[in-house]
């Protein structure tokens, strides 16, 4: 970047629309006990069957729980990147696995916490500076800012 003063990570955000919406859609048919639906993303990354089944006994298929997981771990995994990329420390690989916890109360159903378990790869980091970049991470990631609601525990290990 001949004639521009800012950092390689800086200036790649400069071309960010200030405001992005991304869509998922689904088809539900019949009632909650029998029916059936479908869930696409805009993208048409993602296609998916969930049901009453998949949701709640371990029928093939997916379910809203799973999908909040996978969008956890992978917001708090591209967080995590940014945070020790600006650091002076980009990784060399973050694996994270979010355990989204749905329990049976009375009157229906919560998630009650989600447990975010991450292991990285990071070259030349302190294990306090990757604790904290990792803490910032979590409390910062936008799904992390969204579910605010659920409480969220961070088990964050630097391997060697």
């Amino acid at each position: 970047m001949r004639g521009n003063s800012l950092a390689p990570e800086k200036a790649q955000f400069m071309n960010i629309a200030p405001q992005i919406i991304r869509t998922a859609s689904v088809h539900w048919e019949g009632d909650v006990a029998h029916g059936r639906g479908s869930i696409n993303t805009q993208s048409g990354k993602v296609s998916a069957e969930y049901s009453f089944g998949t949701r709640f006994s371990g029928d093939p298929g997916t379910n809203p729980e799973e999908l909040l997981a996978a969008a956890h771990a992978s917001c708090f995994s591209m967080a995590l990147s940014a945070e020790l990329t600006r650091a002076g420390h980009p990784p060399t690989s973050i694996e994270t696995k979010a355990m989204v916890h749905l329990d049976k109360i009375e009157g229906g159903f919560e998630i009650s916490r989600i447990d975010l378990i991450t292991t990285a790869v990071v070259p030349d980091v302190t294990p306090e500076e990757f604790a904290t970049r990792a803490a910032s991470a979590k409390e910062n990631c936008p799904l992390s800012k969204a579910l605010r609601a659920v409480p969220t525990s961070l088990n964050a290990t630097l391997a060697p």
